[in-house]
């Protein structure tokens, strides 16, 4: 199912003003599994708007406008919708008495023509209510597409969108049941991050920890080799340009012997002040902050970060032993203050064995342990203000069993021991030392097999 975002307004052709509407829109369709096809920002002209009703009917489902239904001359989209659909205006009582109470009410004036103008509507239009504004919404059918057009004014076009125009479309359409999940990386390039990522949710996340509840990214990097390898494997790649400038690289590389295997990666990434349209100054100003503002620049966004990692792995038929040290350093700009900066250091070891395929109840074995070293400080013009240290170790050792009948599961222990730590003039938070242990069962039993 395709939607179609129409924008009317010369102002938005000249530049004069930026089109977030369209935005806001696409991702209220995305929710209820309606797919943007495209945006189109049009002129305040008759026919160019006729030309794109014609080219869009029947090719999507769903075209919604904003823009052009205010009760100046210029805005034509009502008279447009009439001609289009071969009808005529009336004058909606609801609409009007709603115009009446805000004009004579609230502006303490009285209602002009140009103002009862407002209250018309084509006769074949379902009009969406407009409890924040005077212009009405429109909800108007043509053979197999929805035309709805929307007030401009963002504030307006928002309520009509959330209140009116979704629970109208979730009541018409059967639509698609959508799950989105974005994971952000930061550093290495995404393409060479990981070898799996895994989202996981509900009762399985009790594998990663007591804290893990909410759910799981789980990201599978090989910096421990868990497989045999003989020869050599390898891949790299940088990038350059883009709104704040990136230029970045990341190399990974692989080598064995068939018995003894070595991983190494690393990588750096550097950014300017992110270019923006226009200037960040009105929104800082009102933070009292409106001096270190540069049209043009969101000052103080700009961020170097590197790292990399080696480990080396003793690889067999039913399992591996190996180890990894990896290291991260990322220094970034705050861009609420123009002189703070946060530079971040962490160093992690990590060892893991594993065998599998045992001859017995329990038929496989896994044991992890990671320390990890975190520095994080708070830097306002190159003077250290606040330090916060967390260091810590996480040991998991864990058995799968065999199937008992059709259930098949894993058992385990886990333990944390953790030191936190904030230092300097404007540290607030108490030094914290956390221990915990726990026994975790993690079963699975099949209800019945779904083939698609």
């Amino acid at each position: 199912m395709k939607a179609t975002i129409v924008t009317i307004g010369d102002e938005i052709l000249i530049g004069q003003i930026v089109d977030t509407n369209s935005s806001y829109i696409a991702k209220a369709l995305d929710k209820i599994g309606i797919a943007t096809h495209e945006m189109l920002s049009i002129s305040d002209d008759k026919e160019h708007i006729l030309n794109t009703f014609k080219m869009l009917q029947n090719e999507v489902e769903v075209v919604i406008i904003t823009g052009g239904l205010g009760p100046t001359k210029d805005d034509i989209t009502k008279k447009t919708f009439c001609n289009y659909f071969e009808d005529t205006l009336v004058e909606n009582e609801s609409v009007l008495l709603h115009v009446k109470e805000i004009i004579e009410g609230f502006y303490k004036r009285p209602i002009t023509q140009i103002n009862r103008e407002q209250a018309l509507v084509p006769t074949k239009a379902k009009v969406l209510f407009n409890k924040v504004g005077t212009a009405p919404g429109m909800w108007m059918e043509k053979e197999n597409t929805v035309f709805i057009s929307l007030p401009g004014v963002p504030y307006e076009m928002k309520y009509l969108v959330d209140n009116e125009v979704i629970p109208n479309l979730v009541q018409k359409f059967e639509r698609p049941y959508i799950v989105h999940q974005t994971i952000m990386t930061y550093g290495r390039g995404e393409s060479l991050i990981a070898e799996q990522i895994e989202v996981i949710r509900g009762p399985a996340t009790v594998l990663y920890g007591a804290g893990a509840v909410g759910g799981v990214v789980n990201v599978i990097d090989h910096r421990i080799p868990k497989e045999s390898l003989d020869g050599l494997i390898g891949r790299a790649e940088t990038r350059f340009g883009g709104a704040d400038n990136e230029r970045s690289g990341a190399a990974v590389a692989d080598v064995g012997n068939g018995l003894f295997a070595i991983h190494a990666d690393f990588y750096t990434r550097k950014t300017d002040d992110l270019e923006i349209p226009g200037s960040a100054i009105r929104r800082i100003k009102a933070n009292n902050h409106g001096d270190h503002v540069s049209n043009g620049k969101l000052v103080n966004s700009a961020a170097k970060s590197d790292g990399g990692a080696i480990g080396a792995s003793l690889t067999f038929d039913q399992g591996h032993v190996g180890v990894s040290y990896s290291e991260s350093n990322s220094n970034y700009g705050t861009v609420a203050e123009p002189t703070v900066k946060v530079d971040m250091l962490s160093k992690r070891w990590d060892l893991s064995s594993e065998v599998h395929g045992l001859d017995s109840f329990i038929q496989r074995m896994k044991f992890r342990m990671a320390y990890t070293d975190y520095q994080h400080q708070e830097i306002d013009a190159g003077v250290v203000g606040t330090t916060f240290l967390n260091k810590g170790v996480e040991t998991t050792l864990e058995a799968g069993h065999a199937k008992i009948g059709e259930v098949s599961g894993v058992f385990g222990l886990q333990t944390q021991n953790t030191r936190f730590e904030a230092l300097g003039d404007e540290a607030f938070v108490p030094s914290t030392h956390t221990a915990s242990q726990g026994l975790y069962f993690y079963e699975e039993l099949p209800i019945f097999i779904f083939i698609c």
